[in-house]
C-alpha cells in the first residue's frame, strides 16, 4: 500500500494526522528508530552481546528488517480472554501452528504467545521466526474474576525452546502490583543474563481510575508514568495502549485529595489534545524513545479494522514509536484478512512520506 492508500483509508482524519506538527516535545529530543537503532541506543548500555543479538534478531526479521520498526503478532488472548471468546471467530487459531503460520506470513518481526503455543511448535520455527513468550497472565477463570498477573512458567524454559525475548504484563496501579514487578524485574535480569531480550505490557489498572463517568487507563499521563517504571526494571521495548484522554492525576486529585505529583507543564507544553502529542509523551517517558515505544492494535470491531489499524501506525510512527504489536484485528480473521492487515501497518512505517511529526 502506498501513500495513496494510507490518506484513503484515513478519509477525513488525512490531514489532521498526516500533517500535525507538534509543538511540545520536539523530535530533535528523541532517540529516532533507525536501521542502526541496535547499535546506536543499545551498545552504550549494559546490555550483554547476546541480548544485543537477540534485539537484532527481531529487529532484522519480517518486512520491516532493519528500518528500526517492528510489528509483532501477539496472541495470549486464549488465556486473557478464554479461548472460546478469542477464537469462535476464527477456530483455526486454536492451533498453535496456524499462529506461527500467521506471524510468518504476515511478515512480522516476532510472534508473542504463551509457554503452551509456541513450546507446542518451538522445535518446528524457533529458528524461523523470532519467539517472544509471555511469562505472566490475567487467567481470568477465578470466580469472582480478579485482576492479577501470575507467572506460568519459568525463564529458563523460554530459553530452552529458542525464545530471543521474554515478555510480561505488570498492572500497576493495583493492589498487587508492588509484587508484580518485583517478580518481573528479576525476571526480566535473569532473561538477560541468558541472553533474550525484554518486552513490558505496561498497563494500569484500578477502580478509582474511572472517575466521573471518564475512564483515565488510557490517559496519556498515567499511561506515560507506567512506562517510565516500565524502563525502571530495563525493559527494552515498552507495549502500550494509545492513549485517548489525558489528566488522569489532575482528576485523581481533585477534591484535596493527593495522589502522586504532577506539574501543570505535562499538559500545557509536555502534550496537547492530538492523537499525535499525547503518544509523544509515552515515548518521552521511555527514555525519550532509547526503549522502543509499541502501542497495541485493540480489539476487533470488523469492517473499520483495516482503517483503525492504519490510523494507529500512522500515530503511532509519527510521534517517534517503533511500531505496532496487533493481534485481534488479525487472527479473529481468515488467514488472507489477517495478513492484509498486517501488511497495512507494516505499509505506514515503510512509506517515506509518513514522517515523524
Amino acid at each position: 500500500m502506498n501513500y495513496q492508500g494510507i490518506q484513503n483509508l484515513l478519509g477525513e482524519k488525512t490531514a489532521y494526522l498526516l500533517d500535525h506538527q507538534s509543538k511540545t516535545i520536539d523530535k530533535s529530543m528523541l532517540h529516532l528508530p533507525g536501521s542502526d537503532f541496535t547499535e546506536r541506543i543499545w551498545i552504550p548500555s549494559n546490555r550483554n552481546n547476546q541480548v544485543l543479538r537477540s534485539i537484532q534478531q527481531i529487529m532484522g526479521t519480517g518486512r520491516l528488517a532493519n528500518s528500526g520498526y517492528v510489528s509483532i503478532l501477539p496472541v495470549d488472548q486464549g488465556i486473557e480472554h478464554s479461548a472460546g471468546a478469542s477464537f469462535a471467530p476464527n477456530p483455526i487459531y486454536f492451533d498453535p501452528e496456524r499462529i506461527v503460520e500467521l506471524a510468518i506470513e504476515g511478515g512480522c518481526n516476532a510472534v508473542a504467545s504463551t509457554y503452551g503455543v509456541l513450546g507446542a511448535v518451538s522445535r518446528k520455527y524457533a529458528h524461523r521466526i523470532p519467539f517472544v513468550v509471555k511469562i505472566n497472565h490475567n487467567e481470568l477463570l477465578t470466580y469472582p474474576n480478579k485482576f492479577d498477573q501470575i507467572l506460568f512458567g519459568t525463564v529458563e524454559d523460554c530459553w530452552n525452546m529458542g525464545a530471543v525475548a521474554v515478555g510480561a504484563t505488570i498492572y500497576f496501579g493495583s493492589e498487587e502490583s508492588g509484587r508484580q514487578i518485583v517478580e518481573i524485574a528479576e525476571a526480566f535480569e535473569y532473561a538477560h543474563e541468558l541472553g533474550m531480550a525484554t518486552i513490558l505490557w505496561c498497563y494500569i489498572r484500578n477502580s478509582a481510575f474511572k472517575k466521573d463517568g471518564k475512564d483515565y487507563h488510557t490517559a496519556a499521563d498515567l499511561t506515560g508514568q507506567a512506562n517510565h517504571l516500565g524502563v525502571t526494571i530495563q525493559a527494552d521495548i515498552i507495549k502500550q495502549k494509545l492513549p485517548t484522554v489525558n489528566g488522569g492525576y489532575e482528576a485523581l486529585n481533585m477534591g484535596g485529595s493527593s495522589y502522586g505529583k504532577l506539574n501543570p507543564k505535562m499538559y500545557t507544553e509536555l502534550s496537547s489534545d492530538h492523537p499525535i502529542d499525547l503518544c509523544r509523551y509515552q515515548v518521552a517517558n521511555c527514555y525519550m524513545g532509547r526503549a522502543g515505544l509499541i502501542n497495541s492494535g485493540g480489539e476487533s470491531k470488523g469492517a473499520s479494522d483495516l482503517a483503525e489499524a492504519v490510523q494507529t501506525a500512522v500515530i503511532n510512527k509519527r510521534a517517534g514509536g517503533i511500531g505496532l504489536i496487533s493481534g485481534r484485528k488479525a487472527f479473529q480473521k481468515p488467514m488472507k484478512d489477517g495478513v492484509e492487515i498486517l501488511n497495512a501497518i507494516q505499509d505506514v512505517y515503510l512509506c517515506p512520506e509518513v514522517t515523524i511529526a
